[in-house]
């Protein structure tokens, strides 16, 4: 290909990097024409707005919100939107590419999106948190809608906020608009399965590769970095397949048993205790020392960047399953690579989230709702398709599991772009 080479990347890496250095390598090898790349790397639409809110002490504060849809080829664009200082728009356009290739990777007839505010929700109050909201989504009714763009929980944000959304969006609409957003409280048209959904995906990922390293869950030991929604839900069920976690961790450090941890006991104490600080089930450690343990299994579902070129070589995992988006810097994968290390990465592995997203606007589409059983079996098959399929096309194209999870997610992108018509 004649197009520009993306600049050399050292040291910490930004996500939009990260993205568009895997984006490039998989489209290299795909033999993508300049124009299609130049026309997919870039988001669709990118949309900054302000955001004034009367705070608890009467001052006007003012926030200032992101929404970026980098996709709409495949159908609406679909992606959440995150509450935190830290957002700015390069997080938020790689987060919204992320979101394109995570949802044709897995064949649901989405787009990609992110958005995100950045304030700090941990020093607001509830009303505080819906004003911001209410205001965010006045500002972006143009932006969203059934049809168009469907928000979602991220960091900071939850199904209360989306019921805000909802409730909001529905105002300015006229009618009742359920179908706006996902990850609602079920009373408003959420749907079963969906807390648990992106660590079951993550399960099933991992028991998908398992049988492809013919590894045996029954005697095998796994770690798990973070024990938010993802890590502990992975964790459970991970547990639930024979596998030994020996290892967990949150913000108050990491928790190490060679003889396992009981999953159980960890949920029930972070549930009465608000994190894993204190809990006497395992020997402390630190959360890099957790990420370099001699376990079968890593599950990094935390943060970004937590596997870099600092310690790549010193991972002894057999296998990778990434839980969290972008916990390995594109840095590190050529070091992972070398090692024969087998990672499913993040835009395959925790699909899981979006697939059963896509379930609850399907099932507020139809005005009906589908029992858990049926929302958890559609959902792993979903899971089991798309790992064979990024399976096959890393053998085919002799590539990681990551570049291959890139290459059929741009390919299906590129063909529906060209079908459709790119300008």
């Amino acid at each position: 290909m004649k197009y520009k080479e993306p600049a050399p990347i050292v040291d910490k890496l930004n996500p939009l990097e990260s993205m568009m250095e895997r984006f490039h390598e998989a489209s290299r090898i795909l033999g993508l024409d300049e124009s299609t790349y130049e026309a997919l790397k870039s988001p669709e639409k990118s949309v900054m707005v302000s955001l004034p809110v009367t705070m608890d002490d009467g001052n006007t504060k003012v926030f200032e919100g992101f929404r970026v849809v980098h996709s709409s080829k495949l159908g609406p664009s679909k992606g959440g939107i995150r509450y935190a200082p830290s957002v700015h728009l390069d997080e938020v356009k790689a987060l919204a590419a992320w979101m394109t290739w995570k949802c044709a990777v897995v064949g649901i007839p989405y787009g990609g999106a992110k958005g995100g505010i950045n304030c700090d929700p941990r020093s607001m109050s509830q009303g505080e948190l819906e004003r911001l909201t209410r205001t965010f989504t006045t500002a972006m009714r143009d932006v969203f809608g059934p049809e168009r763009d469907i928000p979602a929980p991220d960091m900071g944000t939850n199904p209360q906020t989306m019921a805000w959304i909802m409730d909001e969006y529905s105002k300015l609409a006229g009618v009742a608009s359920p179908a706006v957003v996902t990850g609602k409280p079920l009373v408003l048209g959420g749907s079963l399965g969906r807390v648990e959904a992106t660590g079951r995906g993550v399960m099933v990922s991992t028991r998908s590769a398992m049988a492809k390293l013919k590894m045996n869950p029954g005697n095998s030991t796994c770690a798990v970095q973070g024990f938010g929604n993802v890590g502990s839900i992975s964790a459970k069920l991970l547990e639930m397949q024979g596998l030994s976690i020996t290892a967990i961790s949150d913000v108050s450090g990491a928790y190490y048993n060679k003889n396992g941890i009981n999953i159980d006991e960890a949920i029930e104490y972070v549930a009465q205790n608000k994190s894993l600080e204190g809990f006497k089930g395992g020997d402390i450690i630190t959360n890099d020392e957790l990420l370099e343990l001699d376990v079968d299994v890593l599950v990094p579902a935390a943060l970004e960047d937590q596997i870099t070129v600092k310690n790549a070589d010193k991972i002894k995992a057999k296998l990778i399953v990434e839980g969290a988006n972008g916990p390995t810097a594109s840095n590190a994968d050529k070091i992972l690579n070398e090692k024969g290390i087998l990672v499913v990465p993040d835009i395959l592995a925790n699909a899981g989230g979006v697939s059963v997203s896509y379930f609850e606007w399907v099932q507020n589409r139809l005005g009906y709702f589908w029992t858990e059983e049926r929302v958890n079996r559609r959902a792993d098959r979903i899971m089991k398709q798309a790992f064979d399929n990024v399976y096959a096309a890393s053998k085919k194209y002799k590539v990681s599991m990551r570049t291959a999870a890139y290459i059929v997610a741009i390919d299906k992108v590129a063909s529906t772009s060209k079908l459709r018509g790119i300008f």
